[in-house]
């Protein structure tokens, strides 16, 4: 065993010391309340996602006329397979809901005001491309809602104006749905999004390391107690834990509320009613109360102030000389989210 220990080292001159030193960060100990440790969260639910759709890409076929039947089939004849597409379906819906609150979280302790603006940015990036995915993933089935959803889309995308034309082509590959359209949002939601979540991830947790982590204060904390805890072993067993009750809680997601098959997509058909998955919600009724052009307007204006927020901060905290306005803004902010999203689950077209 000192051979191998020996021949390893001489290969490799990291000692288990140096090693625990750059891994074992000291974390402040506000995260020791688990309910701040939603940036773990779905990053753990992602490398389900990853696990999962491997294994239905091996019976997955990404064409109009087979989709449908294949998903069928992993759903009815696979082994184990409507478990594995239902821990897949749960995995995406808990993971967009996580990726949501953890940057709500961010915004409402202020974790992104200076020197951390780029990293909002970077999680704002993440939090389009969650949502991206998750709009592909259910666009694949090749069901009646997902297929007029899928044409819902591209036709918002039509609105926007000088790219419009352009971004439906971009989605649809084509001017209107197509047999290129489900490989172009296999493509993307199996390979372009996941690569650039990758990415984008490598560059968030690269800069939380360089910035440290947002620390925060709590009246029953004392000044003298020390302010951090190790990263290994305490707040990995935190994750862990997080982890296990993941684990748990999409095994029973999946096991009393499986993901089922509805109507094959027909092109000539309309359905009654179209509604999106549930993160759209929001977007649909914003889209249903305003004019088409101002609607799609109106919605980028707001993801550009979502990007720009840090700056707009500043700017708003020196001008009203109010330290929390921005509290006060995301407090009205999260209630039209909510009311919008519960308004559009309620009201049946």
């Amino acid at each position: 065993m000192n051979g191998v220990r020996n021949w390893i080292q001489e290969r490799i001159p990291v000692s288990g010391v140096e090693l625990a030193e750059v891994t074992n960060e000291p974390v402040p100990n506000h995260l020791r309340r688990w309910w701040f440790c939603l940036g773990g969260t779905p990053a753990y639910l992602f490398v389900v996602q990853i696990v999962t759709g491997i294994l239905l890409a091996v019976y997955y076929q990404p064409s109009p006329e087979t989709a449908y039947e294949s998903v069928r089939r992993i759903t009815e004849e696979v082994n184990y397979g409507w478990y594995i597409r239902s821990v897949h379906k749960w995995a995406a819906t808990l993971m967009i809901a996580s990726v949501i609150l953890h940057q709500m979280r961010v915004y409402f302790t202020g974790a992104y005001r200076r020197p951390r603006e780029i990293n909002w940015m970077i999680g704002m990036c993440l939090l389009l491309c969650t949502l991206l995915i998750g709009f592909t993933g259910y666009s694949l089935v090749f069901e009646q809602l997902s297929y007029w959803g899928a044409t819902v889309a591209a036709n918002i995308c039509d609105m926007i104006p000088f790219v419009g034309r352009l971004a439906k082509q971009l989605l649809l590959a084509g001017d209107e749905y197509n047999e290129n359209t489900v490989p172009r949002f296999y493509i993307l939601h199996a390979a372009i999004l996941p690569a650039t979540m990758i990415l984008l991830l490598v560059v968030h947790i690269a800069l939380i390391r360089m910035h440290g982590v947002s620390e925060l204060k709590f009246e029953d904390e004392t000044d003298d107690g020390p302010g951090h805890y190790d990263f290994f072993p305490d707040h990995f067993y935190t994750e862990l834990i997080i982890g296990l009750v993941l684990m748990i809680l999409l095994s029973v997601l999946a096991t009393v509320f499986p993901a089922i098959m509805g109507p094959r997509a027909d092109p000539l058909t309309t359905p009654e009613v179209i509604k999106p998955e549930w993160f759209f919600y929001a977007t649909f009724r914003w889209l249903k109360l305003f004019s088409g052009t101002f609607a799609v307007l109106s919605m980028g204006f707001i993801v550009f102030v979502m990007f720009t927020w840090p700056f707009i901060d500043t700017l708003l905290r020196r001008v009203t000389r109010i330290e929390e306005i921005s509290v006060w803004i995301g407090i009205v902010g999260v209630f039209l989210l909510v009311a919008l999203t519960t308004w559009e689950a309620l009201v049946p077209h």
